[in-house]
């Protein structure tokens, strides 16, 4: 008589993909100075940020009364850029507007 041949079934185990890990976030920081008029941040904070007039104003009113603002959070590469095109806007019109970058907890 003919045995028939069995083969054991084995099972592909699913390849395990290493997780990749989420870009850490930075805020960008907006760094009040007494020469910058008040109407030239908003500006800056709508063209750069894409701010509403009354989001531009709170966050310009907040740095001026507490010294600094966390305008926005994004990830490092964007935050640089960010913050450097608004320090940028302000120097090229003769002000000291600073926006700076750093890690979120």
């Amino acid at each position: 008589m003919n045995d028939p041949i069995t083969k054991p079934r084995t099972r592909a185990r699913p390849k395990i993909l290493p997780k990749t890990e989420r870009p850490r976030l930075h805020k960008v920081i907006l760094i009040n100075d007494d020469y910058t008029p008040r109407e030239f941040v908003v500006t800056v904070l709508k063209a750069e940020f894409r701010m509403t007039e009354d989001q531009a104003h709170k966050v310009m009113i907040t740095a001026h009364q507490r010294g600094v603002c966390v305008v926005a959070v994004f990830t490092r590469d964007v935050a640089e850029t960010k913050a450097t095109r608004a320090t940028d806007a302000g120097r090229a019109k003769g002000y000291p507007l600073l926006f700076t970058t750093e890690p979120e907890e």
